[in-house]
């Protein structure tokens, strides 16, 4: 492949047997590098192209991330801050497990060297998810501390300086700038799995290395939050002579088809007065949606009304577009929860319970309605949103394309790793959901048939495979570090409570989606900062075990 960058080879295949990498080369450029032309219109491309329901809590994280991203970026770009991280690209093998199969792709990655102290010092490695990884996955958070301050995150760019590490950050394949030639049709999509992008860290780690001449004693650490959070703890467990140890935060590790639990947490966390809560806020939230509903059924002159208050895009008039719009409140609702209290949220449960018990003192039965429309407004504000909802048969359209170019930043390639891995379909059926019961899980597992061609039957198939594959809930990977906040609604399908010695876990109180890994604020919650505590505490104990274990080999 001619790429016109300073790399010549290719990292190696792997076989299932041993997943050892031959003859890994990578290539480094600086931040002006830039990867194959045909990729670069991606830039051009509006991240807001769709509002599914499934797409809106990825849009709320994606968001979130870039604020949190853009204060450590304009620290370390302000005089004195010292170099920016550099990027790289590795060329990938398409198909590690097919010797025969020369095609490849570009993967993204990006280095901070600056607090790396000596090539026998650890490497900490950032694992990206579904969704692109730029420079703030090596730079975020020791940046946003204060002079002569000590950080507590669990961040790997804050816990470098302490401990002289090198940070890489390590782009999923398929995402962000790191996408295969070829476009995303479901013959190129089959390379894309989460036991690929395994492979991949597997051949990045040995090429790396070799490129940063890293001494063969170093430990490397996987970091990783969400999705990619689990990857990091099956790095661990898939390739524990690689990967030394792994810090996995909100890693939901069991795949499920119904995920009804996540709105159950939800319900919960709407009612706890820890983080703003109340049995009154969970009841209007219920009212709001009833409704809702109401003004569904109540004719078209209605739903037009409805349509215009809650920023739908189309007529409400179908079922399946009704279900749409359901569905995105029911993601704007679960994201403020999912996300609460993290920088660059538009809401937290706090204010979201202000909005829907606001004229309550009148007992009007509209005002958590008003209160509901009053959230849309303001998420959508944040997210430079013209519409919260869109027709079903546009979401369809949307998700077929398979021109990277147009099919969206990623919504596509996650769906299908949905519909072939993991599920995760959030539902409201049981009776502790306040929401609607709309969308069901049926017109869920549909986009799969749809967009995919997949059945149902597959699914439910792939689901299972996946558990019995990485173990669920039970991994078995040792010298693994789970962290999880009680509020987030992905905790339940992560680990939560020590499994042994070497498989430990730390439940967060009162903490949200990935928020141990988040800068550090003035308002954070003693139990949060006991919680980076601990963090920096056991890669202490990691770190000491690698140094007595090069001692005694002679490393």
């Amino acid at each position: 492949m001619s790429t016109g960058y300073k790399c010549a080879g290719r990292a190696g295949h792997l076989t299932k047997g041993d997943r050892r990498a031959e003859h890994p080369e990578a290539c480094a450029d600086s931040m002006a590098g830039r990867p194959a032309l045909w990729l670069g219109p991606l830039l051009l491309l509006s991240l807001w192209a769709s509002l599914a329901p499934g797409s809106l809590l990825r849009r709320l994280g994606e968001h979130i991330q870039r604020v949190q991203e853009s204060s450590g970026l304009s620290l370390t770009s302000s005089p004195g801050a010292g170099a920016l991280p550099k990027q790289g690209w590795l060329e990938q093998p398409l198909d590690p497990f097919n010797t025969s199969d020369r095609r490849s792709f570009l993967q993204r990655y990006w280095v901070n060297d600056r607090h790396w102290a000596s090539p026998r010092g650890p490497v900490f490695l950032h694992l990206g998810g579904e969704g692109s990884l730029g420079s703030g996955s090596v730079m975020r958070g020791a940046a946003c501390a204060p002079p002569n301050h000590t950080l507590f995150t669990g961040h790997p760019a804050a816990l470098a300086p302490a401990w002289g590490a090198l940070v890489i950050g390590l782009e999923h394949r398929f995402y962000g700038l790191s996408v295969p030639a070829g476009g995303l049709d479901v013959a190129q999509l089959s390379f894309l799995s989460s036991r690929f992008a395994l492979a991949d860290v597997a051949s990045a780690r040995l090429a790396l290395a070799r490129l940063f001449n890293v001494s063969v004693s170093s430990p490397w650490i996987c970091f990783g939050g969400s999705y990619a959070g689990s990857l990091a703890a099956w790095a661990r467990l898939k390739f524990p002579h690689l990967i030394f140890a792994s810090v996995a935060s909100s890693a939901p590790v069991r795949a499920v088809l119904d995920f009804s639990e996540y709105n159950e947490v939800v319900s919960r966390s709407l009612m706890s007065t820890a983080v703003g809560g109340s049995p009154e806020c969970r009841a209007a939230a219920s009212a709001a949606f009833a409704e809702v509903e109401r003004r569904l059924r109540a004719g078209p002159e209605a739903r037009g009304a409805l349509r215009a208050e809650l920023g739908a895009c189309t007529s409400l008039d179908r079922a399946e577009d009704q279900a749409e719009l359901l569905g995105a409140l029911q993601a704007l609702v679960g994201g403020t929860v999912q996300y609460d209290a993290q920088a660059g949220a538009p809401l937290s449960v706090r204010r979201l319970c202000g909005l829907l018990l606001e004229g309550r003192s009148n007992r009007s039965l509209s005002a958590p309605y008003h209160g509901l429309r009053r959230a849309v407004q303001v998420v959508m504000h944040s997210l430079g949103q013209r519409c919260l909802s869109f027709s079903r048969a546009e979401t369809v359209a949307r998700l077929k394309a398979t021109d990277p170019q147009v099919s969206g930043v990623g919504d596509r390639q996650w769906l299908y790793q949905t519909c072939t891995e993991f599920g995760f379909y959030v539902t409201c059926e049981g009776p502790r959901c306040p929401f609607s019961r709309l969308p069901a899980l049926p017109s869920q597992l549909e986009l799969c048939e749809r967009v995919f061609g997949l059945s149902t039957s597959s699914v439910v198939q792939a689901v299972g495979q996946t558990n019995s594959y990485y173990g669920g809930q039970t991994p078995g990977a040792t010298q693994v570090l789970f962290i999880n906040g009680d509020t987030d609604p992905w905790h339940v399908l992560s680990v939560t409570q020590a499994l042994g010695p070497s498989e430990l876990a730390l439940l967060i109180p009162d903490a949200s989606h990935c928020m141990d890994m988040a800068p550090e604020r003035p308002s954070d919650s003693p139990s949060l900062r006991l919680g980076r505590q601990s963090i920096s505490q056991q890669l202490q104990i990691w770190l000491g075990l690698a140094k007595q274990s090069s001692v005694s080999s002679g490393g």
